[in-house]
């Protein structure tokens, strides 16, 4: 097996180890991510996680100048959405966004975090796809027992929207187990599927329309297609952080909530010019190629304002899976939109 393909077993040990250590960490207090306070004694410098390439909304918002006298520090890129929620929880950075269903996974493991705006999720636009070759015999949910399918990371949406769909094919959970799941890391899935190391790729924003710019694939399913537009993940902070730095806290949701309706309202040429922009100041020796591609953040809620609706979904499917328990947490617990000053009109 090729080293970037890591197999569904594996993974999911790595990533069960890695919440248990966040949690441990939180519990214990002993990493907590310090930053410069304000004249109220507030952090006013949030430590953050990026993505290669990409421009996150708080970094948009920092931009647009909706952060006031709060600032971002960038210590690195995340690998993932659970790791980046973990390294939150953990007190390495400030906050850190994940597929809804992670942060519910990691609020199980008894981690203190609460969401606080949604940041991206799925639209006409925007969205995840499971794609194979155009000559592919794989046609159906059921044509995919014993194939590999390439995604960023495990337990997380990729692979939630892979066993949805297979269950709405009419699989059983036995079946459901003969399809393999593999992490393959984003800039390289295309490759994968077209080397046939895989059998079916999950590509999304400007990856995925790259890939089909390049022909030879085509979709066998969308998440859009299964559950129409949703916001499906979150940016998590620590409640200890929420209450001690509340200023702060309204300060980054509300510039966030106003970056997404900026990106909605802003002709798309101007968000991309805007994007580039940033990533060529910010000197990381980055690509800005693929922003070209970029369509929108798929938040489905004004100013990313969250509902129940957008964790009961998770919380039902990892109880089905027996990740978690049947009402060990209520869905309204997960978040707050106290923070969110954009919208409630």
């Amino acid at each position: 097996m090729p080293a970037a393909l890591t197999s569904t077993t594996t993974s999911r040990r790595q990533f069960l180890t890695l919440l248990g250590i966040s949690a441990a960490a939180v519990s214990c207090g002993s990493a907590t991510a310090t930053g410069g306070s304000g004249s109220g004694g507030q952090v006013t410098t949030l430590k953050y996680q990026g993505s290669v390439g990409a421009v996150t909304l708080p970094e948009l918002a920092a931009e647009l100048g909706y952060l006031g006298d709060v600032k971002l520090e960038w210590i690195g890129n995340t690998i993932s959405g659970p790791q980046d929620i973990q390294s939150a929880a953990t007190g390495q950075i400030h906050f850190g966004g994940a597929f809804n269903g992670a942060v519910v996974k990691l609020a199980a493991s008894k981690a203190p975090i609460t969401a606080v705006v949604s940041y991206y999720g799925s639209d006409q636009h925007s969205f995840s796809g499971y794609y194979v070759l155009e000559d592919s015999p794989i046609r159906s949910a059921r044509d995919l027992v014993g194939k590999k399918v390439g995604m960023n990371t495990l337990g997380a949406h990729a692979q939630a929207m892979l066993e949805i769909y297979l269950g709405r094919g009419g699989l059983s959970k036995a079946e459901i187990d003969k399809v393999e799941s593999l992490v393959v890391p984003p800039v390289n899935t295309e490759q994968a599927l077209r080397q046939k190391q895989i059998e079916v790729a999950v590509l999304g924003g400007v990856l995925r329309d790259k890939a089909l710019a390049a022909g030879g694939i085509r979709p066998l399913f969308t998440d859009f297609e299964l559950l129409g537009a949703f916001s499906a993940g979150t940016y998590v902070m620590t409640r200890r952080f929420v209450k001690e730095n509340p200023d702060t806290v309204r300060t980054f949701v509300t510039g966030v909530a106003k970056a997404i309706e900026w990106s909605r309202t802003t002709p798309r040429e101007e968000v991309v010019a805007r994007m580039t922009d940033i990533v060529t100041k910010r000197g990381r020796n980055e690509d800005t190629a693929t922003l070209k591609y970029w369509r929108s953040y798929g938040v489905a809620e004004t100013g990313g304002r969250i509902s129940d609706k957008e964790f009961q979904v998770w919380l039902d499917w990892l109880a089905e899976r027996g990740d978690v328990k049947k009402g060990q947490l209520k869905a309204a617990d997960l978040y707050t939109n106290d923070f969110n000053a954009y919208g409630k009109g």
